[in-house]
């Protein structure tokens, strides 16, 4: 199993900026797939961004694009999403979690997450 713990949200006037971590315990953190996702109020879980176990693959949502950058340092088995230009619709409850899979983006193709940490946006 993989324990996943994220830190970093909280209040934040639009235009500024975030630093989530989600720091991983358990098994090899480093042959996993790690993924962003949030979930507004009301409605789903959405996909974020991912990043590929070596970390040389990235893949974001459309309107994060340009603004959010996924990034992970397997050797303190930590990842992070660095968020700037934020706007009052980024506000969710933001989740990492894990994959053993390859390009992935759906919620059910991640096998382990995160308890959450919310992301509030100010306008």
């Amino acid at each position: 199993q993989v324990q996943l713990v994220e830190s970093g949200g909280g209040l934040v006037q639009a235009g500024g900026s975030l630093r989530l971590s989600c720091a991983a315990s358990g098994r090899t953190f480093s042959s996993y797939t790690m993924g962003w996702f949030r979930q507004a109020p009301g409605k789903e879980r959405e996909f974020v961004a991912r990043i590929s176990s070596s970390g040389g693959s990235t893949a974001y949502t459309n309107s994060v694009k340009d603004r959010f950058t996924i990034s992970r340092d397997n050797a303190k088995n930590t990842g992070y999403l660095q968020m700037n230009s934020l706007k009052p619709e980024d506000t969710a409850v933001y989740y990492c979690a894990v994959s053993s899979g390859l390009q992935v983006t759906r919620n059910w193709q991640y096998e382990y997450w995160g308890q959450g940490t919310q992301v509030t946006v100010s306008s």
